[in-house]
């Protein structure tokens, strides 16, 4: 692949810094693959769009899943994968998932993160959907990511890594080639660089978190606008899956037109025996699954809407109240506090709520090694799609994926490194910032993107509702792009526009794949086509950007790269130094 030309209008940087590697974002998979690549002896830049500990990886609470336990194997972790990814998982790709994963796991903790301990000294483990073992480890009862990104945030600054804070990731620098040379980003407020600027690196990682700020109400952080797909789409990178979004089906309800970031209610809650509920006290999910609460999150979800559209409900309960205070305090005080704070009393009472926006299994399509179809690019995390989730992430094992795949990358940049293959490359240069071949879209299309991907591409999407949504999204660009015909007029660059931008880009994807794929499969659910289809449907949708900024739609029977591209070194790991 090539670079399409689209780039963000923006100012020319302003300042430069070399490295041998730079990666973008801050969570699990972005300073797992940072560690590794300086350990082994590359020198390495972290950029992230807030503080080192803002990003998705912090709000996780309900653990990370792996064969660390009495009987489990990762056999089985394996088959529960691909059971909840509806049959569209990439089956060695899960296979490297699993049985890496605990070693991947003990090397976090050696890192020093510290997970909650049983009564008899080892991993406390506990369940979640469609898990049928306790597999997930956890830290202060529901603070896991807290404590992950604690721990590596520690080692990345024991270790004297550079880094870029609050830096918003612009655009790929490549060669004349179509080669990595780096990244352009914005620092946004005083620092050691401020501005437009420029990382120049013949690699770069991207580990940017997910796009949940897409839609109205979300679990993600503000800072979740799709940045790093929307560069790689711009890059000419291949992008997969993008129409698999998962709602989370237990969001802390706070009234029908909550908008923005919404507390979750982890899945664990549910692992350690609440029960969903409608307003009368009946257990709904009994008989949908053999798991009842604790089935995949895509069958929960829709138990839930459907049982919301039974009784014209704007929400279910779950209900947790014979935990007791003693439980909720140790096991889930941040769950306890969040709902506390907004009037809710779990020990008391059942807990309003219904799904949300949380996690996008698709994304960059990459190989086993993390590779991009652009040379020199790497994803890892949930910015991209390793074929790890298929249609439907199974619960705790994007934490896993992020630290598994993370360490694959950095082994495969260091074998390039040691062959000699890493070598620095002289940025194209850029188009003149006076002349944008795009314009960017004004601040407050963010909103409106958000209303029109809820309304139209949410839990519940047709033919018709897709359609509206995305003529919707072509009036949006059009307004913009008249507006830069007719009168030279774009808005101004900046952190808000092009965040809006961005957000535009990657809704104009998903919903792409969402009316491509006629079917409901996982979590993609479209009420004009209620059924699976595994003969016409059994297949990855697949997409990019062509130049003119038109989509390039196309499906695929296999995850698998052309062999040019997938072809890859025996993967080895740095050591650490």
């Amino acid at each position: 692949m090539t670079s399409t030309g689209i780039r963000l209008h923006a100012p020319a940087p302003g300042w430069a810094v070399d490295a041998d590697v730079v990666v973008v974002g801050s969570g699990v998979a972005g300073l797992t693959a940072a560690l590794r690549c300086e350990a082994a002896g590359l020198r390495t830049v972290v950029v992230t769009k807030a503080r080192l500990d803002d990003g998705s990886t912090r709000w996780a609470q309900g653990g990370i899943a792996a064969a660390l336990g009495e009987g489990d194997t990762p056999a089985q972790h394996l088959d529960d994968t691909l059971v909840a990814g509806a049959g569209l998982c990439d089956e060695e790709a899960v296979r490297i998932l699993v049985t890496e994963g605990p070693d991947a796991v003990r090397r976090l903790i050696e890192t020093g993160a510290h997970f909650d301990e049983s009564t008899e000294g080892g991993l406390a483990l506990t369940r979640e959907g469609g898990h049928h073992r306790r597999r997930i480890a956890h830290a202060g009862g529901d603070a896991t990511g807290a404590e992950i990104s604690r721990a590596l945030v520690e080692a990345v600054r024991a270790r004297g890594l550079r880094t870029v804070e609050n830096a918003l990731v612009l655009d790929l620098l490549t060669d004349a080639e179509g080669r990595t040379a780096g990244v352009t980003l914005h620092v946004m407020g005083e620092g050691q660089h401020d501005g437009v600027g420029a990382v120049h690196a013949p690699a770069v990682v991207l580990a940017t978190g997910g796009m949940g700020q897409v839609f109205s109400a979300t679990t993600n952080p503000s800072v979740s606008t799709g940045d790093g797909v929307a560069l790689a789409l711009r890059a000419g990178a291949e992008v997969s899956d993008l129409e698999f979004v998962q709602f989370h089906p237990t969001v802390l309800f706070l009234g029908p037109g909550a908008e923005g970031q919404q507390p979750l209610v982890s899945e664990a809650v549910r692992g350690e025996g609440a029960h969903l509920v409608d307003a009368d006290g009946v257990r709904f999910m009994e008989g949908q699954h053999e798991l009842a609460e604790l089935a995949p999150r895509d069958i929960v979800a829709k138990g839930i809407l459907r049982r919301m559209l039974e009784r014209d409900a704007e929400h279910m309960y779950l209900d947790a109240r014979h935990f007791g205070a003693d439980m909720w305090e140790s096991r889930f005080p941040t769950i306890l506090a969040a709902c506390r704070t907004h009037g809710i009393d779990p020990v008391t009472e059942p807990i309003p709520v219904a799904p949300a926006a949380h996690y996008a299994s698709g994304g960059v399509r990459t190989d086993a090694a993390g590779r991009t179809t652009v040379p020199g690019l790497y994803a890892c995390g949930e910015v991209a799609c390793t074929g790890v989730h298929g249609a439907n992430r199974l619960a705790s094992n994007s934490l896993l994926e992020g630290l598994v795949y993370a360490e694959r990358i950095a082994a495969d940049i260091a074998a390039s490194h040691a062959d000699g293959g890493l070598h620095t490359r002289v940025p194209a240069p850029l188009p003149h910032p006076a002349h944008p071949a795009h314009p960017l879209l004004p601040p407050e299309s963010r909103l409106a993107i958000q209303r029109i991907m809820t309304e139209g591409a949410g839990v519940l999407r047709s033919a018709d509702s897709l359609d509206r949504a995305a003529e919707r999204l072509h009036d949006l660009h059009t307004e913009a792009r008249e507006a830069l015909r007719d009168h030279g007029k774009t808005s101004e660059p900046g952190v808000d526009t092009w965040e809006a931008t961005n957000l535009m880009c990657v809704a104009r994807v998903l919903v792409a794949a969402a009316s491509r794929r006629e079917e409901t499969r996982g979590c993609h659910w479209r009420e004009d086509h209620p059924d699976r289809d595994d003969t016409a449907w059994g297949r990855h949708v697949v997409v990019r950007l062509n130049p003119d900024r038109s989509l390039a739609v196309h499906t695929t029977d296999t995850p698998e790269f052309p062999p040019t591209v997938r072809a890859s070194r025996p993967t080895q790991r740095p050591q650490e130094q």
